[in-house]
């Protein structure tokens, strides 16, 4: 009995001994960091729309590592993993009693070390903290591997495990041995490939593949597959097929091993680093590029980049959206990413540049949405200064009046700087800023007039989003780079639909610049409509439009900011855009038209033929054009008069001299002042309704005069230094033909003139009250502002 209570009492202290030292080394397990390499991070990849990588970045310390999550590697190579290596994974604790049991009596048997009884924890922490291979290193890594099983979970220690198994110089990883080795990703993996990504690891420094290691590998990996086909835990076909195990071993044998690592994926190089940047910390950016169109669009621009290099021009950016979804299919930033000298890693669809008259369409949509003006009205295109700005078109020509459709499809600037000055710059910015435009400068002020005509920064990326607007029913989001399972955000409407509809017939008048009517050849459908710009000094030149289903951008400079005179929108960029369109679009002559159906918010309007503008009695010849329901411009014509003449004489006269002549009604065709002014100056002159009759005040309403210019709100600012006289500033007023004009400064007379004549008046600093009035008592006055530069 008292044996029995000593073998008892013996017992208890070593349960006690053994709890002791099991919580010792649970609380040890908890208090010991985990091997620092386990944090290590990956390489980040980006992944086009389909999976397949597009770009791998080297991991920080610079090794070919991609983390691996069980669900995105082939099943099959992880059943065939735990049946060589670690059968009973789920159930040890890091340890394997049982492997160990069985290791140690085959190497007693056989008198030599024949198997380590390693799990996959214990190879996770030999790989994480390599050691010689001795007992004392043996205990310390089943430490180490129990403390992994601990702390993480199944699933986190083999996700560790395939993301960072050995395979030779700086590859890590099942992710990466796959791209290094096969040129794809482990998701699908056929049985050679199985078997030779398990037979490396086992010596990795005499199998990775070189020429050298070729019959090794082959060797290796043959019998990894047989020892693979025994254990029934490698494919034998497809599901359901009978593929007996030794046509499996055949096949494998029958297949070559890589003979050299093949290079990592780095397509799209400038979306791939912007993109990293934009989101820190993420490893694995699934983006919306198509690798198709991505490569395509590359392609073109590098062929582009021949012909435009030797004329000085060494940078440029595409964009291409898919539509329906706003998502982005290619973004190349540059012609060659590795042309230091010209700044070839500066992403240039998200750098800000000068747009030049890309941004016209949404001024026309604004206009016709706010019931100003409408496509088919006569607008002016005449010089004109703002207050010491003097915009100027492209070509330094000027067309008088002309329709504001024309003056969009032909990229006039003075209609749009005009328009501008009625829409207001602060809502123009608004509606930059709805369509996604965030680089633009938020203090008020900061932008004047020039911002019709490219005195203003906007990104490719945004230019693109504003065309998306315009493309569909006027409404905008963010435009879709990343797949990030986030809800997309509610679109803003930048115009209305009817707005857009009849911009878009604006902007399809014109054909392709470089091939006109290829459309027939290639299938193309014809309804593209596209804009291009050219800013200030030859310094851009961009051309974006929309086909069927995608809109894409073109920029075209130096991002030096260095000119060339190739750098014409149409010229350079046009027929680069036309042909990723046609790279993109659906091809065939029976692709429905969707813009041959106005939207409902337009109604038929009647106007006159002529100005485009609503009716008057005098205008004969009517049309019907489409117009806003709720904006219909409401100016009557200001062009057509009728004038009652005197047959006799043919001079005008009125209803209080009319007795004793013949006289008949007749309609004539007057131009406004201004427009008057500059024919004169070109050494021309227009037909002029008649003069009146002697002792005769012709009939009609009792129009007062307007002054033009100085502008409303305008500010001239004089150059110290310079005389006053040589800083003239021209007085010009709108009036009928016939008028005389007299006009006065502070109270001063200053002279008279005819209606289509300048008055010049010397100013200085100070608030000036200037009157116009005619030779009827009516008049004008404005109130205009000088400073003095400083």
């Amino acid at each position: 009995m008292r044996r029995f209570r000593h073998l008892l009492k013996k017992l208890g202290w070593t349960a006690l001994g053994l709890s002791t030292l099991l919580a010792v080394g649970v609380a040890a397990a908890w208090w010991v960091p985990l091997p620092s390499r386990l944090t290590s991070p990956p390489s980040v990849v980006l992944e086009y729309r389909d999976g397949t990588p597009a770009h791998v970045f080297l991991a920080p310390d610079e090794r070919w590592r991609i983390a691996a999550p069980v669900e995105r590697i082939d099943p099959a190579y992880i059943r065939a993993l735990l049946a060589l290596e670690d059968k009973r994974f789920y159930s040890h604790p890091g340890v394997d009693p049982l492997a160990v049991a069985r290791a140690a009596a085959l190497n007693v048997t056989r008198g030599r070390r024949v198997s380590g009884a390693s799990t996959l924890t214990m190879q996770l922490v030999r790989v994480l903290e390599p050691r010689p291979r001795t007992f004392s290193s043996k205990v310390v890594e089943s430490f180490r591997a129990v403390q992994l099983e601990l702390r993480l979970t199944k699933g986190e220690v083999l996700a560790a495990y395939l993301q960072f198994v050995p395979y030779g110089r700086n590859v890590e990883g099942v992710e990466a041995a796959a791209l290094a080795y096969f040129g794809h990703t482990a998701a699908h993996l056929s049985p050679a490939e199985i078997a030779t990504l398990l037979a490396v690891p086992q010596n990795p420094n005499r199998r990775f593949p070189v020429p050298e290691n070729q019959e090794r590998l082959r060797g290796a990996r043959n019998e990894v597959a047989r020892r693979l086909l025994e254990l029934e835990s490698l494919p034998r076909g497809p599901e359901g097929a009978s593929v007996s195990k030794e046509q499996v071993l055949d096949e494998v044998r029958a297949s070559s091993v890589p003979l050299e690592m093949k290079a990592f994926p780095r397509e799209a190089p400038h979306a791939a680093v912007w993109l990293r940047a934009q989101r820190p910390g993420r490893t694995l950016l699934r983006s919306t590029l198509d690798a198709g169109t991505q490569r395509m669009v590359e392609r073109l621009m590098r062929d582009a980049a021949v012909t435009l290099l030797p004329k000085g021009v060494h940078n440029g950016t595409a964009v291409v959206v898919e539509r329906e979804k706003g998502e982005v299919l290619a973004l190349v930033g540059n012609f060659d990413f590795f042309d230091e000298r010209h700044g070839g890693q500066i992403a240039g669809f998200a750098t800000p540049r000068s747009p030049g008259s890309t941004l016209k369409p949404l001024l026309y949509a604004m206009g016709i949405d706010l019931g100003m003006v409408g496509p088919e009205q006569l607008v002016a295109d005449i010089p004109t200064t703002y207050g010491g700005y003097t915009p100027r078109n492209f070509d330094g020509r000027f067309l008088g009046l002309v329709r504001l459709e024309y003056a969009l499809s032909q990229s006039l600037n003075m209609p749009f700087v005009r328009l501008l000055e009625r829409v207001g710059v602060e809502r123009f910015l608004g509606a930059l800023r709805a369509s996604g435009a965030t680089s633009l400068v938020s203090e008020p002020g900061h932008y004047g007039l020039s911002a019709a005509v490219g005195g203003i920064e906007m990104t490719p990326m945004e230019v693109a989003g504003l065309y998306v607007a315009l493309a569909g029913d006027g409404r905008t989001r963010p435009l879709r780079l990343l797949e990030e399972g986030q809800p997309r955000e509610a679109p803003m409407e930048v115009m209305s639909p009817g707005a857009a509809w009849l911009t878009r017939q604006a902007l399809a008048l014109r054909d392709r610049p470089d091939f006109p009517e290829r459309r027939r050849l290639t299938g193309l459908p014809a309804r593209v409509h596209w804009k291009t710009g050219t800013s200030f000094g030859h310094r851009d030149a961009w051309a974006v439009g929309s086909g069927p289903r995608h809109t894409a951008v073109v920029w075209l400079g130096n991002f030096n900011h260095s000119p060339s005179v190739h750098l014409v929108g149409a010229d350079a960029a046009g027929p680069v855009l036309f042909d990723i369109l046609e790279g993109v679009g659906p091809r065939g002559r029976s692709l429905p038209d969707e813009d041959l159906n106005a939207p409902n918010d337009l109604m038929r309007v009647e106007v006159c033929a002529y100005s485009g503008h609503l009716p008057t009695e005098a205008c004969t010849q009517r049309k019907e054009v489409y117009a806003r329901r709720t904006s219909v411009p409401t100016l009557r014509c200001p062009y057509h008069q009728r004038v009652e003449v005197d047959v006799a004489t043919g001079l005008a006269v009125g209803p209080t001299c009319k007795a004793g002549r013949t006289t008949e009604s007749r309609v004539f065709v007057t131009w406004p002042a201004t427009i008057r002014r500059w024919l004169e100056e070109q050494h021309r002159r227009l037909p002029e309704p008649p003069s009146a009759a002697p002792g005769c005040e012709p009939g009609g309403e009792r129009a007062a005069p307007s002054i033009v210019s100085p502008g409303a709100g305008h500010i001239t600012m004089l150059i110290p230094g310079v005389p006053p006289e040589k800083q003239e500033l021209p007085l010009e007023a709108e009036a009928s033909h016939e008028r005389a004009l007299t006009w006065f400064v502070d109270g001063a007379l200053l002279g008279t003139a005819r209606a289509d004549e300048r008055m010049w008046w010397t100013p200085s600093v100070g608030t000036h009250e200037i009157l116009v009035t005619d030779d009827r008592g009516l008049t004008a006055k404005r109130t205009h502002i000088v400073r003095e530069r400083r």
